[in-house]
């Protein structure tokens, strides 16, 4: 899109060619009213407030594209009349209980009202009873809604779980003469609201992934989180800036806090919020916010048991749920002591960085999550994306919905949320350990054949082959026939009967033999008899192409391979490369440490177990704050170094403290901030200098983006064959968490908390004979498990799960690295 230029009530503004104009006026800071329009989200022109002047035209302003030289005009006197009867229309019969309304201060029908300067009201409508409903996470109040449709837009444009529509709502109709005297778009917004209400899709309940965006973006009272109703009022809040502490997306949030109760004036968390015109948090950010480490004064003698075990320790283990400066803290000590710094799923992943930097020269990536949002072609391999990183599903689903993309997921569980999003989204459920097949084939069906290395394409060309298919096709075919017809006979007066020829045109089916390429990768991949056919259609005008890949390839076997692969895609096709790191700050780890793969004889764990444990999960010898405990960085899939704080008071000991009894020197652990390593891409500046902010553009403003720093390749561009006698088969399970879940934090929450076992689909219980609950033994060459069996109702096929999150399963005692691996199950 081109640069433009256009006016706004005499203001000369530069926008994109094709921009909303709402978006256009509020980058440049000009206000114009909107209820129903969601950035990044379809216009639904349900509120009509945004009525504007465009070149003399009345336009919403949420739908009409700005064009060069446009002259826009925000209040005219009946823009004014129709955005004031409006207000009123959506004032009647809404229940007066704004004291106790949870929406109530942050409510946009109060300050629209306000704004509009409804004083009086002029209709009226006889209103129905409308009891409210339990959704689970949610509670609806339909007598608070005003039908804008953010929720079913924001479901279905950015989650894609589409669990929310319209409903009939039942009440009596408006009287005919409202239709001659008052506005035309009040009339036409009042007759869709006095018709509809909003209703899951699923029933009674929600069938979704929980991520409570839909309450998020609720304007009123309607849609509110169950736990958080009638708890608290919003003014009364401090909000916390932060970046959720759960998966890789590093997602901007507030915790909203104050004293617990009358007797207890300790801050607690009651909710968490979201700029969700730019940002949209799943349901672990959203409702797994109190995993803080509480009750916690400082244990001398404990501190100096801490002192003693690193003076006698090796090695320390320790997880990616640490800020950056924390990870500085132990590359530091490891640098003064030795030790051996084990963290294995972040070594695995720098790993796959090192082995990709050898062809691409770079030590990062080059693509982000925003890329994925821009392009109308999306490709994921290698993560069950709905849980790895929620966000990153979000980017996909919102290029299928608002580009008019289409995409391909490969991945050897079957999804049904993925499958549903789209109708231009093909699964490919290939078997473990074909990943890079399915890199192979990125680079057999987009690469630049006469720019690739000779061997790669000499290697691809094996795979094709000619075969003789039978193809049906219609075909024009002229056939005479025989008519006859009457004629009237101009000398006799008299009809004759007269035969003539007459050749037309008819469609016919034909078969006939054709060659066609028949590419051994498709079936390899079980790729599907029409996937040619599809893949075609899909690529039609399309653009804009973005591949994520994820952590199987990274615990693959063959990970430098598939590495080396995603190098050669990025370089030779059109793609951007965006990769996705296990948890909130692995690839800050990856960065910082120099990790490594064995212990020695005695470790010391940080939030996982060692000879002896710093733990935030209270279960340890020496507590430490949770990140909602604390202030530092946090690096995430967007390569961005951003800011969190403190949300909630701690009154131990931190890392801090046992690194400086241990000879470094800092007051603050975020003095280290600025001492993050400059050579690795990061920034040498202050904490409290970095910002955590959207402009109302949407420009991301937090922290900084990290610089993708030069290294060196060899020139060496050569890849290995596949394996396809290492596909796996037979009874399969994956490591994975289920929804809602990546670690024990999440599972500390209080909304969140659950027990993990082997996640089924329904089909495989049924198959297998299982039940919710029944105990099931697990068994591969590295070890065995007894576990409960728990249906999921988001997976299909026959592969299970086991979940990481749950300290009480060892599940990495069956996997020998790779996500999968082979099982026998066996009812107790």
């Amino acid at each position: 899109m081109s640069d433009i230029t256009i006016t706004i009530d005499g203001r000369t503004i530069q926008t994109q060619e094709g921009e909303y104009i709402l978006n256009a006026a509020r980058a440049n800071g000009i206000f114009i009213p909107a209820i129903c329009y969601l950035t990044r989200c379809s216009p639904t022109l349900a509120c009509r407030i945004c009525l504007v002047e465009a070149d003399g035209k009345q336009v919403y302003a949420c739908n009409a594209k700005a064009k060069e030289g446009m002259n826009i005009t925000t209040t005219t006197p009946n823009i004014l009349a129709e955005r004031r009867a409006i207000m009123e229309v959506y004032d009647v019969n809404h229940p007066l209980e704004c004291g106790v309304c949870d929406q109530s201060g942050e409510c946009e029908l109060q300050n629209y009202t306000l704004e509009v300067g409804v004083d009086s009201q002029t209709y009226a409508i006889k209103d129905t009873h409308k009891p409210a409903q339990d959704w689970g996470f949610i509670h609806y109040d339909p007598a608070l809604c005003i039908m804008c449709e953010r929720c079913i837009t924001v479901c279905k444009d950015m989650i894609g779980d589409a669990a929310l529509s319209t409903t009939a709502r039942g009440s009596d109709a408006i009287e005919a003469t409202f239709k001659e005297t008052m506005p035309k778009d009040a009339y036409a917004m009042w007759n869709k609201l006095n018709k509809s209400l909003i209703a899951p899709n699923g029933g009674d309940t929600l069938d979704c992934t929980n991520c409570g965006e839909c309450s998020a973006v609720c304007p009123v009272g309607a849609l509110v989180s169950s736990d958080y109703q009638y708890t608290s009022n919003a003014w009364e809040h401090k909000q916390i800036p932060a970046t959720c502490a759960h998966c890789s997306a590093g997602c901007q949030l507030s915790y909203d806090i104050k004293h617990t109760s009358i007797e207890n004036t300790e801050p607690k968390i009651y909710r968490v919020k979201n700029e969700w015109n730019y940002v949209s948090l799943c349901g672990a950010g959203r409702y797994g916010y109190d995993f803080e480490n509480r009750g916690v004064t400082k244990n001398p003698a404990a501190f100096e048991a801490a002192l003693a075990a690193f003076k006698k320790a090796d090695t320390i283990r320790f997880t990616s749920t640490i800020t950056n400066e924390e990870a500085l803290i132990l590359q530091k000590l490891k640098a003064k002591y030795g030790y051996r710094l084990i963290n294995e799923e972040a070594r695995v992943f720098k790993n796959f960085l090192d082995a990709y930097g050898t062809i691409s020269g770079k030590s990062l990536y080059g693509g982000d999550l925003k890329q994925v949002h821009e392009a109308d072609f999306v490709v994921s391999i290698g993560s069950a994306l709905k849980t790895d990183n929620p966000n990153a599903r979000f980017a996909m689903n919102n290029a299928l919905s608002m580009n008019k993309g289409a995409g391909l997921y490969f991945h050897p569980v079957a999804d049904p949320v993925i499958a549903e999003m789209s109708k231009n989204v093909t699964q490919i459920q290939h078997a473990p350990m074909l990943e890079e097949a399915a890199l192979y084939l990125m680079l057999d069906l987009f690469g630049d054949k006469a720019a690739m290395p000779a061997e790669i394409v000499s290697y691809l060309a094996g795979f094709h082959s000619t075969k003789t298919v039978t193809v049906e096709e219609t075909v024009d075919e002229k056939v005479t026939e025989t008519v006859t017809k009457k004629v009237l006979n101009e000398e006799t007066g008299v009809e004759e009967e007269v035969s003539e020829e007459v050749t037309k045109t008819v469609k016919k089916k034909v078969s006939k033999e054709v060659e066609v390429d028949d590419n051994a990768l498709f079936a390899l991949l079980n790729t599907g008899d029409k996937f040619a056919e599809t893949l075609e259609k899909y690529l039609a005008k399309k653009e804009k192409f973005a591949l994520m890949v994820g952590p199987d390839l990274y615990t693959h076997p063959n990970s430098a391979n598939c590495a080396r692969l995603v190098a050669l895609i990025e370089k030779y096709t059109p793609f951007s490369v965006t990769m996705i790191p296990n948890l909130a700050n692995t690839l800050g780890v990856a960065m910082i440490c120099d990790l490594d793969s064995e212990c020695g004889s005695y470790s010391v764990g940080y939030n996982t177990r060692g000879d002896f444990t710093l733990s935030a999960l209270g279960n340890g010898d020496l507590d430490m704050p949770a990140l909602n405990q604390q202030e530092g960085t946090l690096t995430g899939i967007d390569k961005r170094v951003n800011p969190t704080n403190v949300a909630l008071p701690y009154g131990g000991y931190v890392l801090n403290d046992i690194a400086n009894a241990l000879g470094l020197d800092a007051k603050l652990t975020v003095e280290y901030t600025k001492q993050l390593p400059v050579e690795k891409g990061f920034k040498a500046v202050e904490f409290d200098t970095l910002p955590n902010y959207y402009t109302n553009s949407g420009e991301e403003v937090r922290g900084y983006v990290m610089e993708n720093k030069a290294v060196s390749t060899s020139g060496d561009e050569s890849v290995t064959p596949i394996d396809a006698q290492a596909a796996m088969s037979g009874s399969i399970v994956y490591l994975a968490n289920p929804v809602l879940q990546f670690s024990a934090f999440t599972a500390r929450a209080h909304q969140l908390e659950s027990q993990g076992g082997l996640y089924a689909s329904k089909a495989y219980m049924e198959a297998n004979g299982l039940a919710e609950g029944d105990r099931v033994s697990l068994k591969s060459p590295r070890g065995e498990l007894s576990v409960s069996v728990i249906c999921d109702g988001k997976i299909d096929g026959d592969i299970t799960y086991l979940p990481t999150f749950d300290t009480a399963i060892n599940s990495e005692a069956l996997f020998d690295g790779y996500r999968f691996t082979s099982v026998s199950i066996q009812k107790v």
